[in-house]
């Protein structure tokens, strides 16, 4: 796939610890590669160190290595093993995907009552979890294709879910402002968090399994947080995380190679990409993606990299830049 180098524009800011910002705008060189979706990229996600998986509003699923511009295999239908994965859309239906075999989906999925908005794979990968706006969780064995077990929690609209590592227990944003902790051991609440002001629209947990944070929805710096959970005897909220001025939409933990201390970062509609010191929540460093539109995913791509999914721009490639303190930059779209 051949590359275009362009001449982009970016407005990046630095938080010095005597609390003054310093904005530097500056000109950078960065590749554009070929699209690999022709609308707006609604999830990005990391199968490995080369490989990542989007899927957008075409309707389309794109296997993509991001190291050399080179999309993989293009699956045409309506997280994870390297060789399997799942999507989910508009259409009710959950699609089980092989990478290396057919572009039509191996398996099927039928359950939801309406659009189908979070999924999370059990660390063994023998059980998925899917989420919708029906208020109903159901899970699945992936070997066989059934659904073993179904709750509802009245205007619990699934915004996203996140299976907590070495765990039984699945993390399940909502619209209704809380955070739950489910026991896929029968598929029972296990722990509701303190209600937040705004729907919450994304969660994660750390890989050790001892923390989680969840974002909001929000705008002009109203809501528009993060916040970082308890998971293991408190559960009490730990840190909050305020700066942007539109929903952020999404938010990850960062491995210790990439930021050299606790931190998180998040993005949001207001095209902007946060680094945050996790245990303090003074924002390092903000990486503003002009005409990138609303950023609606984020992932980790290796221990350098991160990939930022938007509406306009499809895919950024970040990396994190420690020569001159710690800096976040764009390398290439796609």
């Amino acid at each position: 796939m051949g590359k275009l180098q362009s001449k982009l524009k970016h407005s990046t800011y630095k938080y010095r610890p005597d609390g003054i910002i310093e904005e530097r705008i500056q000109n950078k060189s960065s590749q554009e590669y070929s699209p690999a979706h022709v609308d707006t990229v609604s999830v990005v996600a990391a199968l490995n160190s080369d490989l990542c998986v989007s899927g957008g509003k075409d309707k389309t699923v794109v296997a993509y290595n991001w190291k050399t511009g080179n999309v993989v295999k293009r699956f045409k239908g309506h997280e994870r093993e390297i060789t399997k994965f799942f999507s989910a859309s508009r259409d009710r239906m959950v699609l089980m995907w092989d990478l290396h075999g057919s572009s039509q989906p191996r398996q099927q999925l039928s359950g939801h009552a309406m659009v189908v908005t979070g999924l999370a794979v059990s660390p063994d990968s023998s059980q998925l979890c899917t989420g919708s706006r029906d208020n109903t969780l159901l899970l699945w064995d992936v070997e066989t294709g059934q659904c073993v077990e179904r709750a509802s929690v009245s205007r619990n609209l699934v915004t996203h879910l996140c299976w907590v590592p070495r765990e039984p227990y699945i993390l399940q944003s909502s619209e209704d402002k809380t955070i739950r902790l489910w026991d896929s051991r029968g598929l029972q609440v296990a722990h509701v968090f303190p209600t937040k002001q705004h729907i919450q629209t994304h969660c994660e947990a750390s890989t050790d399994g001892h923390k989680c944070i969840s974002c909001s929805s929000g705008f002009g710096g109203e809501g528009c947080e993060a916040t970082l959970w308890d998971l293991r005897q408190t559960r009490n909220r730990i840190c909050e995380y305020k700066g942007h001025f539109q929903t952020v939409a999404s938010c990850v933990f960062l491995p210790r190679a990439l930021a050299l201390m606790p931190a998180i970062a998040t993005s949001s509609h207001d095209s902007k990409v946060k680094i945050w010191n996790q245990d303090t929540g003074a924002c390092l460093f903000t990486l503003s993606l002009d005409g990138s539109g609303p950023l609606t995913s984020l992932a980790v791509g290796d221990t350098t990299s991160l990939l930022c999914a938007s509406f306009h721009r499809g895919i950024y490639l970040l990396t994190m830049d420690h020569s001159r303190g710690l800096q976040l930059g764009e390398v290439a779209t796609f």
